[in-house]
């Protein structure tokens, strides 16, 4: 059981680490928020507020991917058995929602500004600067985390990227309003940035989807793991063959083997899982091992 243990440990390390970078976000996003509250009430900069609406959902975002992983860490119950380590799935979903929302705000915002280009105050551009810094540094922060496996990580920082674009597309249309009195730049610039949010908010709401509904992890080919299972000596058949994720980076596998009589049934279940670790890297695996006489109960058509 040994590795099992050093699985386990790795996996609570990669927590803690994703745990520690998001809540340094958090105080980073929602602390900058507040200044950018004060300069655009000062300045009177639509960009700065719209900006700082931008920072709100962001630490919004944050705190919600925060708390998933907070709740993940509660223990399984009698009525939850894999405890709530989905939750970071719900998270995500919704983080994904929102940033498809934003998106679309951001384009009646953008049509707005086209009707009637803002006027820009020169201090407000200090101000998108520093917010540029400021994203830049949560992001790398967050990207220090596990933003490939953890698909709530991967939602907070599409945010805080969404909003970097945003500080980008606002610094850029200051420079192009101060300079040449282009005014039209930041509606441009808002519309880009949408379009890229759009584009990230999509892919997080159906990577969420796919889990919710139980989908086969992206990583696994279901063909090869039949072949695999049915190349063991002793398998003659195979079926309820299932693979889902309960969570990022927890995948999970149930199945039926039906096998010669005689044959040494623990050293079978014994190769099965050691094939599944191995190959698949599928660690929380349930294989029912039945002879060849079972009678196979027909769920579908059995009990109407």
């Amino acid at each position: 059981m040994g590795h099992n243990h050093g699985h386990s440990h790795d996996h609570h390390h990669t927590h803690q680490a994703n745990k520690k970078a998001l809540l340094l976000s958090f105080l980073l996003i929602a602390g900058f928020m507040v200044v950018e509250v004060i300069g655009g009430l000062m300045t009177n900069s639509l960009a700065l507020l719209s900006d700082a609406g931008h920072m709100l959902s962001d630490a919004a975002a944050l705190g919600l991917s925060l708390l998933a992983f907070k709740f993940g860490e509660k223990a399984a119950s009698s009525t939850k058995t894999y405890g709530y380590k989905r939750f970071e799935i719900l998270a995500a979903f919704l983080n994904g929602i929102t940033l498809l929302v934003i998106s679309l705000y951001i384009f009646w915002e953008a049509y707005n500004r086209f009707l009637e280009p803002p006027k820009v105050n020169g201090m407000m551009m200090i101000i998108a600067i520093i917010g540029f810094l400021v994203n830049v540094l949560v992001a790398w922060i967050l990207m220090r985390g596990d933003t490939k496996e953890n698909l709530n990580l991967r939602s907070a920082l599409l945010h805080v990227l969404g909003d970097l674009l945003g500080s980008v597309g606002a610094i850029v249309a200051g420079i192009f309003i101060l300079l040449f009195n282009w005014n039209i730049a930041d509606p441009i610039a808002s519309v880009i940035v949408a379009i890229l949010i759009l584009i990230s908010g999509w892919r997080i709401t159906r990577d969420s989807i796919h889990v919710l509904m139980e989908g086969i992890p992206s990583n696994i080919d279901m063909e090869k793991v039949e072949q695999q299972l049915i190349n063991l000596e002793g398998v003659k058949q195979i079926h309820d063959l299932h693979v889902w994720s309960i969570t990022s980076d927890f995948p999970a596998l149930s199945c039926h083997l039906i096998v010669e009589q005689g044959i040494n049934r623990d050293k079978l279940l014994q190769e099965a899982s050691t094939v599944l670790h191995k190959q698949f890297d599928l660690k929380h695996t349930t294989i029912q091992i039945e002879g060849e006489g079972t009678k196979i109960i027909d769920h579908e058509n059995c009990c109407n």
